[in-house]
């Protein structure tokens, strides 16, 4: 009678099937993110060992020069990730011990699997999101730059797909720059908390090694430790927080390619993509269809399905595997994928053609004034707002069954309105009113803070751009210290095979 296998101690034998091909693949898959991140925190590791007087001399050496060898000449698809052998860890770990025999096993000294998987996600987390922090202001700032270039030019803003009041399409487009430089300032804060390191944490509650935590995160450019050792191994709340960034930029973009795939459209004639953000029908020789925008609407769903279904995956007891075998290609695909609608939304808007006849024949043929009008009357007849309102209501309604437009109401179809609504004429009968209504002169009066007088509009987009810049500047700066830190680690690293 066969043995049962005890259900304690590294299991027997090859893996199932099954389980490679659901399992170890799915992780090895992800080896494009982590490859780069898991050489530097092998590396890091072996000299805090070193350093330390853990790991001898010798094979530290022979350890740092296989891994340097790695680093510098075998990219991650020449390198034998290979699902059967089980996850990226397991390939690698065959790898080192097929060159180093016993040596690689120092490896392990005082570290988990999950560590070295963790400071590596966080290495390329940290790069990656000062990356969509960098294309989020360029966005922000090439939206500036057209709002102030645009800023006259005279459309009727829209409320439900309605015309509102007048305004203009640079005060319009101005909208979209500042969710981006929020995003991108969330963005960058959370890149900061993901710039804190793990390693040295062990298992789940230290080391008896005690290893130099404050020392691997120095090599490794980290701007710290995080501190409460299993939190550093199983916290997931910052991988959330940067796929809801990512998410909620993407949905700006897409509120964007929405307004912008109406009024692209014949209908509207508002504005035109630039060819090479469309796409032909193969079979409508007269369509031109703006595929940009598709691409920009479909990957803000697909974000936030990502952010959804990781939510529903880290809803478990605390201390499972399942939360961060996910967030290894989960969030960095996230990350890019934000990063390119971003690019892409960008150069849409900086080739953007807008049509200024189109949005005023739109506006002369409206109501847009009516509110302006209802404020006028308040202010010059001497009645309460909700009567100004309803006699202008009135009067638009009578206009637009007699064919008439928001330009040809008349202080006699006012006071007629009066009498119809109050019992009396407001004394509007010979008034000029060419000024009320006048959507150009509407717009000149928008003057207060964060109106859409044109003045107004190109002090705005003026501070958008320093903002986008020294953001920009910021998420650069990052970015080269990590790599900074990396250039510094290989150095150190070198110096000991050196000996």
């Amino acid at each position: 009678m066969e043995v049962a296998e005890p259900g304690v101690g590294p299991p027997q034998g090859p893996p199932a099937q099954e389980l490679i091909e659901a399992g170890f693949a799915l992780e090895v898959a992800d080896a494009p993110y982590l490859h780069r991140g898991l050489n530097l925190a092998d590396i890091a590791h072996v000299l805090v060992l070193l350093e330390q007087g853990i790991v001898p001399a010798e094979a530290a050496r022979r350890l740092l020069g296989l891994l340097l060898e790695v680093h510098r000449r075998i990219p991650v698809e020449a390198f034998p990730y290979d699902p059967s052998v089980g996850d990226v860890y397991n390939c690698r770990e065959r790898f080192f011990v097929e060159r180093l025999g016993e040596d690689a096993g120092w490896l392990h000294a005082g570290r988990p699997r999950r560590e070295a998987g963790r400071v590596a996600l966080r290495i390329c987390l940290r790069e990656l999101a000062a990356s969509l922090v960098v294309d989020a202001a360029s966005f922000a700032a090439t939206v500036a730059l057209r709002a102030a270039e645009l800023a006259e030019v005279v459309m009727p803003d829209q409320t439900y797909l309605q015309q509102a009041q007048p305004s203009t399409f640079g005060h319009y487009v101005l909208t979209f720059a500042y969710p981006a430089l929020r995003d991108g300032e969330r963005l960058l804060q959370e890149a900061g908390r993901v710039d804190l390191s793990p390693g040295g944490a062990g298992c789940v509650n230290g080391s008896r090694l005690g290893l130099d935590r404050g020392r691997t995160a120095e090599l490794l450019g980290f701007g710290g430790v995080i501190e409460h050792t299993r939190d550093a191994m199983w916290q997931t709340d910052g991988l959330v927080a940067l796929l809801a960034g990512a998410a909620s930029l993407a949905t700006n973009l897409s509120k964007l390619a929405e307004d912008l795939e109406i009024w692209d459209s014949q209908e509207f004639d508002f504005v035109q993509l630039a060819a090479p953000y469309t796409r032909a029908s193969v079979l409508m020789p007269q369509k031109r269809n703006p595929y940009a925008l598709a691409i920009v609407r479909g990957a803000a769903g697909i974000l936030i399905g990502r952010l959804s279904g990781f939510l529903a995956v880290v809803k478990t007891p605390s201390a499972r595997s399942d939360n961060l075998i996910f967030a290894y290609g989960e969030v960095p695909r996230a990350l890019e994928l934000a990063g390119r609608v971003a690019r892409l939304m960008r150069g849409v808007v900086a080739t953007l053609e807008v049509h200024p006849d189109r949005m005023w024949a739109s506006l002369e043929a409206g109501f847009s004034q009516a509110t302006d009008l209802a404020e006028f009357v308040m202010q010059t007849c001497g009645v309460d707002y909700r009567t100004a309102y309803l006699v202008v209501g009135d009067a638009v309604r009578a206009a637009a069954r007699g064919g008439l437009r928001g330009l040809d109401l008349t202080g006699e179809m006012l006071d007629e309105a009066a009498r119809a609504r109050i019992g009396r004429p407001l004394g509007l009968g010979g008034r000029d009113l060419r000024e009320v209504l006048d959507p150009r002169a509407i717009v000149r009066t928008r003057t207060s803070a964060g109106g859409a007088a044109p003045p107004v509009v190109r002090a705005m987009a003026s501070d958008v751009r320093t903002r986008a810049e020294d953001l920009r500047g910021e998420a650069r700066r990052r970015l080269a210290a990590s790599r900074d830190a990396e250039a510094a680690l290989i150095a150190r690293a070198e110096a000991v095979v050196r000996g």
